[in-house]
């Protein structure tokens, strides 16, 4: 399977030939979509970065999904139980593509090019989702605040290619990613570099240990 689906292509040379793709801007802090029952809303971040969050009853909040330019979300990747308990806001200056899932399936005319590449590329689309939700799931399951940042930092420097990386979140962001306390994740992350594992300066982590 070919994965090297360019989505800003995709978008320039087909989404302006159906008439059911929704494009739209979203200035940073802009929430772009909430997650409502039973809509199986189909979006693509074609620049941009977001963030997809839940918050409790407390206030308190959550970063489910970390959503990046080329990236796929939406109700259809989701059991919703309840109106409005996930939120989409954009972290970035952001365009979207909104589209509905079972209009894969109702082309808006029968040789429309955006519904077939579309559903060409949709089973790269999926899978390129299923990763990200696997390494989503290996990182939570790590059961410390050390281990869950060592995974998150050896994630990226993989991803890039290189033993230093770049912190794109705040560090409130980052335990509300992680899912832990913010004030214990910087004492672990003080540690971290006391024990020589990390050097950090700014909101750059270089890994000594690898």
């Amino acid at each position: 399977m070919n994965l090297d689906f360019n989505i800003n292509e995709f978008i320039q040379d087909f989404s302006n030939k159906c008439s059911k793709v929704q494009i739209k801007q979203f200035e940073r802090g802009e929430v772009i979509t909430n997650f409502i029952q039973k809509r199986n809303q189909f979006c693509m971040l074609v620049s941009g970065a977001a963030d997809l969050v839940r918050y409790d009853l407390n206030g308190n909040k959550t970063i489910i999904e970390r959503i990046l330019e080329g990236n796929a979300f939406g109700e259809i990747f989701y059991t919703i139980n309840t109106n409005n308990e996930f939120f989409v806001e954009a972290t970035k200056k952001s365009k979207v593509l909104f589209f509905k899932y079972e209009d894969i399936r109702n082309k808006c005319k029968p040789n429309c090019e955006f519904h077939s590449k579309l559903s060409e590329n949709l089973p790269e689309i999926i899978l390129n989702k299923v990763i990200d939700l696997n390494t989503r799931i290996e990182l939570l399951t790590k059961r410390s605040i050390r281990d869950k940042l060592i995974e998150y930092f050896n994630t990226l420097s993989t991803k890039n290619f290189s033993k230093t990386i770049s912190l794109d979140m705040s560090l409130t962001n980052l335990a509300d990613y992680l899912s832990v306390d913010r004030s214990a994740m910087m004492r672990e992350m003080k540690t971290l570099k006391e024990e020589g594992f990390i050097k950090k300066t700014g909101n750059k982590i270089t890994l000594l240990h690898k």
